[in-house]
């Protein structure tokens, strides 16, 4: 019975190789197939435990922008492997079509907890923290906009409540030498107070020292030079690699190894970002 069950576990994985193949060739329908006759081969019961089967084929729905069915066999594969980084990344990118974008950033979020777990230097990195600021800014502005709508409304029923109160007691009128009454004093303060509640969810320029020189975006992964300044990581290391070991600002000498992580800047842009997700748009 052993014997079988390895045939049919090598049949199912020689169908895997070669939907691999037509995957490389963008010959998506035909990989689709592959998988899914892999999947259900008649003794698939001996290797159901397989989650690259459900995960290769997602990526292939991925491609036909097919979200429904991405999310159903990431769904899988992860039940079978919940530690699949690709699986999800698939999972947050068929939340975030589905404009779920809380769900998305909690499913981008594990992939990045799982890559740095492994001590990873992934390219997936950099891929995963696109969508997840993607998504954290679409999760800011929808909340934004609801937040805005309700201090508008509530601010609007605080001055017809302070209307009708002055009318009432008739102090609606300003005063015969021209100078503000009680009234319009209270509406000025009224409007101070909401302005300044609404100054978190207002865009503004991010603070130039939590940004990178080269790229003037919001830093993801600072590193200090021996020169002293501070640069996004990816893009000083592109440097050296493709332009020469030297600071790009300074011109001194400068090698991969002499770069430092600037934990002050990173605490400090991750404080900046939770009090500001508007931020979170990428240039």
């Amino acid at each position: 019975m052993a014997a079988g069950g390895d045939g049919v576990a090598h049949q199912a994985e020689l169908r895997r190789i070669e939907g691999n193949v037509c995957f490389k060739k963008a010959r998506l329908g035909a990989a689709i197939d592959c998988y899914t006759e892999a999947r259900h081969l008649p003794a698939i019961a001996l290797c159901p435990d397989v989650a690259v089967y459900w995960m290769n084929r997602a990526l292939c729905h991925f491609k036909l922008k097919e979200w429904a069915k991405v999310e159903e066999d990431i769904r899988k594969a992860l039940a079978l492997d919940h530690t699949l980084v690709k699986g999800h990344y698939l999972l947050g990118c068929a939340l975030l079509e589905k404009e779920e974008s809380a769900l998305a950033i909690k499913e981008f979020e594990k992939a990045l907890i799982l890559l740095k777990s492994a001590n990873s230097t992934d390219e997936m990195a950099e891929e995963i923290w696109q969508v997840l600021a993607k998504a954290k800014y679409l999760d800011w502005e929808k909340h934004s906009t609801e937040r805005l709508w309700r201090m508008q409304s509530l601010k609007e029923a605080c001055e017809s409540a302070l209307q009708e109160h002055h009318f009432l007691t008739g102090t609606l009128e300003e005063d015969s030498n021209g100078s503000s009454n009680e009234y319009s004093e209270q509406i000025k303060l009224l409007s101070e107070v909401f302005s300044q509640a609404t100054i978190a969810d207002t865009p503004v320029d991010v603070p130039d020292y939590l940004c990178c020189q080269i790229t003037f975006e919001i830093f993801r992964d600072p590193v200090i030079t021996p020169s002293g300044l501070t640069y996004e990581r990816a893009t000083l290391v592109e440097h050296l690699h493709k332009v020469g070991n030297f600071d790009p600002v300074t011109r001194e000498p400068l090698k991969e190894h002499q770069l430092v992580p600037n934990l002050a800047i990173k605490e400090a842009v991750q404080a900046y970002l939770k009090e500001h997700s508007w931020a979170y748009k990428l240039n």
